[in-house]
């Protein structure tokens, strides 16, 4: 799993099969599980919760959510590089 960064002891990251899903990312506590919170990133530039699987705290979520949006391009682009694809339709 490619690690992006790490937000107080949250790791955001991807997961290696994604199977064509849109561009998002995954995000827990200390280190990457299969049950982790998905987060979808939008063509606009905002993020989606798809689940809070890993049940983070509203006040902790937003941080991160705030976060995401505020390093939109870096992950776009990290996920282009990590997946090969150039094809900007991957966004929810």
């Amino acid at each position: 799993m490619p690690s992006l960064f790490e937000l107080a002891g949250y790791k955001i990251y991807f997961w290696s099969n994604e199977n064509n899903e849109p561009i998002h990312v995954h995000v827990s506590k200390g280190s990457p599980i299969a049950n982790s919170t998905k987060l979808w990133l939008t063509r606009g530039g905002n993020c989606i919760v798809a689940n809070n699987n890993s049940k983070i705290p509203d006040k902790d979520l937003n941080i991160i959510i705030d976060t995401i949006v505020s390093n939109h391009f870096f992950i776009v682009a990290k996920w282009k590089e990590f997946y090969q694809v150039s094809n900007v339709d991957f966004y929810c």
